[in-house]
């Protein structure tokens, strides 16, 4: 069974405007108020497509209460840790709209509530419970009230059982879960980029014929360090997958135009496990990610399972 971990999730609060300015009074033209959080977007995801999961998530306040109650409502599976102090995270984004509906996004993110040390033990014990049948996703950023290692916490914690681990993170929360050997890990190319000291906006470009050699170096370099498989988003030109056996499948990612991209790297990640589930063809994955990221990006919050298997045919 796959298990998502999402430390800080939220209630995002999605709203467009016209002509958005600063200092006056601004009225939304749409409102739409989703569960939030990148382990939760992946269970979402996975639920939609049919894939049994669940999600373990801290909650806070009325704000967690109504996350549980969403994702409840959506026939995912939850497994809240409640916080008697404090709120969970209330996330804007908004959506500065033209006439014909295009529009820059702005996120404000609120920071979430403090989380006592024994509630972070109740974390472990429901991991600890965890063995080789099971997958497990830490995905999304930690809060403050946590120490940073949290994630190799976890990982040193359950070394040692053959849980399948997927980590979908910034910076050192992912470089310290490399010695852990994680099935796979998500970069987008910003972030791939930010690991080696290197802008590959430009490099991409001028690699697109031949197949993003940089990025695909890059990749592996990563792999050196410990995951096994390395799935690298590329916004609009699709993706790159490398394989644990070494094997580089790319693919350029569906046409349509993009509603809103928030959650769609999480349903990449949902999309690529239910394909593993379904298939032992990495390519096969690779593109039912792809289809899910795209059929998310393609609609206000994320995408219904009918909707992903329209694309991916």
């Amino acid at each position: 069974m796959i298990t998502t971990v999402t430390l800080n999730p939220s209630l995002d609060y999605f709203v467009s405007v016209r002509d958005f300015r600063v200092g006056v009074t601004n009225r939304t033209t749409s409102e739409l108020i989703l569960p939030g959080g990148k382990g939760i977007n992946v269970s979402t995801v996975l639920s939609n497509l049919g894939i049994r999961n669940r999600a373990i998530c801290i909650t806070a306040g009325f704000v967690g209460q109504e996350i549980i109650r969403l994702l409840a409502e959506r026939g995912v599976e939850v497994d809240a840790i409640t916080v008697e102090q404090g709120c969970s995270r209330l996330n804007l984004k908004l959506r500065d709209e033209d006439d014909k509906g295009a529009g820059e996004g702005t996120e404000i993110n609120g920071m979430g509530p403090e989380i006592p040390a024994e509630k972070l033990e109740l974390l472990m014990e429901k991991l600890d419970k965890l063995g080789e049948d099971d997958t497990l996703v830490l995905a999304g950023t930690v809060p403050g009230s946590l120490p940073s290692t949290i994630y190799s916490d976890i990982l040193e914690r359950i070394s040692g059982k053959g849980v399948r681990i997927v980590v979908d993170a910034t910076k050192e929360l992912l470089l310290d879960t490399l010695k852990y050997h994680p099935f796979l890990i998500k970069p987008n190319h910003h972030e791939l980029g930010e690991f080696f000291g290197v802008k590959l906006e430009d490099r991409m470009e001028e690699e697109k014929e031949s197949g993003y050699k940089t990025v695909i170096s890059l990749m592996r370099r990563l792999q050196q360090k410990g995951a096994e498989n390395i799935l690298c988003s590329l916004a609009k030109d699709g993706a790159v997958l490398l394989t644990e056996k070494g094997e580089v499948f790319v693919s350029p990612a569906p046409d349509g135009k993009v509603v809103n991209a928030v959650g769609s790297g999480d349903s990449m990640v949902a999309g690529f496990l239910a394909g593993c589930a379904e298939s032992d063809d990495p390519e096969y994955a690779l593109k039912l990610g792809l289809a899910a990221g795209s059929a998310s990006a393609f609609v206000k919050g994320l995408a219904g399972g009918e909707e992903i298997r329209r694309l991916m045919k």
